[in-house]
């Protein structure tokens, strides 16, 4: 199953560093009016052409062909993207007046397929459209809104306030939305924890990522290593460190607690899928699916909602595959 190398107009598999908050993402603008001081477009590859007025991007010929792209490669990777999700974006922010509009056309059109959707932001003026009253509860799980609190709104000048995104997690998360954040980068890790406490109980889902070239004194990392004990405690939020920051603790992510995941881990097998059965087989540690070709299927996410055969849909199919081999009585594993 390829889930690396697709590079489209629209839609493309991060690598790297973005590499770790998803396998797809869709990008159709460039540009931000955020300005963020701390922002990597900036100061990265895209330095030389950045502007604070974002710029749909030169590939497309206007909105509506940015559109039909998106559909296109979206159809072309459909049984990958309807697993995983699409995230938006990395090089602008999606709910930015100027970029909105094209994002919610994106967001409908991906949940008529079933494709789920994550998105990224440092906007909390979105919560009155109506594009968002219009996604049905039984959608509300194919949608994480995600937003990036670093607790220091004069590094982010032109977005809303940490604060006001903050409201604005809690808000969706009560209405049924999934809700994760970006807290990254940290600045401080006295701001970070304080971001994490005020959000604790309406965020599914934490990324903890460290200053890029900053060098964090003795007292900072002592400040890191309070932050992660109070981490450990289970409320059932799950956290994502990224490597980062596991560098900087210096630790072994799999003596870390059974609420801290993988990069690979899928928010929306949150849905109510159970973990340790696949939740398009039903199998299970103790009753796998077996390919003489194969062997006895493993997991696919970190997550333990999807088999490893059911997540390559010409395995999957095989005639030659038994799903859960135990109960259909095919011999004791």
């Amino acid at each position: 199953m390829n889930r690396k190398g697709f590079n489209g107009k629209a839609i493309y598999n991060p690598q790297g560093k973005a590499g770790e908050y998803s396998e797809w993402a869709c990008n159709f603008y460039t540009g931000c009016s955020n300005n963020c001081d701390y922002c990597y477009c900036k100061k990265g590859f895209m330095g030389k052409t950045w502007n604070e007025v974002p710029q749909l991007k030169k590939c497309f010929t206007d909105t509506q062909d940015a559109l039909v792209c998106f559909v296109r490669e979206m159809e072309h990777n459909i049984e990958q993207l309807r697993q995983v999700g699409v995230f938006f974006t990395f090089t602008s922010d999606p709910m930015l007046p100027e970029t909105k509009q094209l994002t919610w056309a994106a967001i409908k059109e991906a949940l008529m397929r079933e494709v789920p959707v994550q998105i990224l932001t440092k906007r909390a003026d979105f919560l009155g459209d109506p594009e968002l009253e219009e996604i049905t509860p039984a959608k509300r799980k194919r949608v994480a809104f995600g937003f990036t609190l670093t607790g220091h709104d004069e590094l982010e000048p032109g977005a809303d306030t940490n604060m006001m995104r903050v409201a604005a997690m809690v808000d969706l998360h009560s209405r049924g939305f999934y809700t994760f954040a970006c807290i990254e980068p940290v600045v401080d890790f006295v701001a970070s924890t304080s971001m994490i406490n005020l959000t604790r109980g309406a965020c599914d889902l934490y990324k903890i990522g460290c200053m890029s070239g900053k060098r964090y004194t003795r007292q900072e990392q002592i400040e890191a290593f309070y932050m992660l004990e109070m981490l450990k405690e289970d409320t059932g939020s799950r956290f994502y460190l990224k490597e980062s920051l596991i560098k900087l603790l210096n630790i072994d992510r799999a003596d870390l607690p059974e609420h801290f995941v993988e990069k690979d881990f899928n928010i929306f097998a949150l849905a109510g899928f159970q973990y340790g059965v696949c939740r398009v087989c039903g199998c299970t540690q103790h009753d796998p699916c077996f390919n003489p070709d194969h062997g006895y299927c493993g997991w696919a996410d970190s997550s333990h909602t999807l088999c490893d055969f059911c997540a390559d849909p010409d395995l999957r199919d095989s005639e030659h595959t038994i799903h859960c081999v135990n109960t259909k009585g095919y011999g004791s594993h």
